[in-house]
């Protein structure tokens, strides 16, 4: 039996536009000041798809090894869950893209400080092995983070701050503060991805006591959280226009207000199953908005 596809459906394809989301905006911001180097920028893409699907990998074998794929969860069936994958061969290829995710990591730090000695370059080394072990530890482990609430903290901080800021500093080579305010946009719309889809899975989480952020605090105000993420990405991004002077062309990101307006829209009248479209359309609506975020400033 071929079992690629097995494979690819475990990679999760259609969370990858949003791992993209920030390395683009970072970039995109970077190069409208004068920095930019094709190399360290292809392979942060490359790393930041690696450490996605290591994460997806992850996140499949530790929900099946704790129950939590079941015949109740609402999401798509998985490739362990419905046996068409046993799970050494699914340890196997974590094992891969632990690999893979590390040796494009140093190829990058190395491409962009020409060494991996330097200070800059071992700090972002520091950060790049904190990033695989968040990816394996999120539902893997007795410790597992997204079963005690923290998973939209950690999304926030890798996939929305390192990964805007990350790119911008390899690009640069220096940090701007103000670069944080884009960079937590992203955070906040990466959070809301991780919301919805826990707010879709919370009556199985509860019952297997995955301990999300709308099991703890009940779906009408997980849907609260939601808005007010959506919200935060739109004021923080306006922030960072703000603060780098008023050009019209830097509110671009504005046009993609109406998808996260009819977003929201289905969210309030949406519960189970009829939330799991709208993973697609948070996704892609984020990976516009820091598309538009960023070609703004490049005009």
């Amino acid at each position: 039996m071929n079992k690629t596809k097995y494979y690819i459906a475990s990679f999760r394809l259609r969370t990858l536009p949003l791992s993209l989301s920030g390395i683009l905006l970072g970039t995109l911001l970077a190069s409208a000041r004068g920095f930019f180097q094709i190399l360290p920028f292809l392979l942060a893409v490359a790393t930041t798809l690696c450490l996605q699907i290591l994460s997806n990998l992850a996140n499949e074998l530790g929900d099946l090894q704790k129950g939590t794929d079941n015949a109740r969860r609402l999401g798509p069936i998985r490739s362990i869950q419905s046996g068409a994958l046993s799970i050494n061969e699914f340890k196997h290829a974590i094992i891969v893209f632990i690999i893979l995710s590390a040796c494009s990591g140093i190829a990058l730090v190395y491409t962009a400080f020409s060494s991996l000695c330097t200070r800059d370059g071992m700090i972002m080394l520091f950060l790049g092995t904190t990033a695989i072990i968040a990816a394996i530890k999120y539902t893997v482990g007795k410790g597992a983070y997204g079963y005690h609430g923290l998973g939209d903290l950690f999304v926030f901080l890798f996939f929305g701050l390192l990964s805007v800021a990350g790119s911008w500093f390899l690009m640069a080579h220096l940090l701007d503060p103000a670069i944080f305010l884009p960079a937590a946009a992203i955070g906040f719309l990466s959070a809301g991805v991780l919301n919805l889809n826990n707010m879709r899975d919370i009556e199985n989480d509860k019952a297997c006591k995955k301990y999300t952020i709308p099991v703890l605090i009940g779906i009408r105000k997980a849907k609260i959280y939601h808005f007010c993420l959506i919200v935060g990405a739109f004021l923080t991004m306006t922030g960072y226009v703000l603060l780098q002077g008023f050009k019209i062309s830097h509110f671009l990101f504005l046009l993609t207000l109406p998808l996260f307006i009819i977003h929201l829209q289905q969210i309030s009248k949406s519960r189970g199953r009829e939330l799991d479209p709208q993973l697609k359309v948070l996704s892609l609506s984020t990976l516009l908005f820091a598309l538009a975020g960023g070609t703004g400033f490049m005009i």
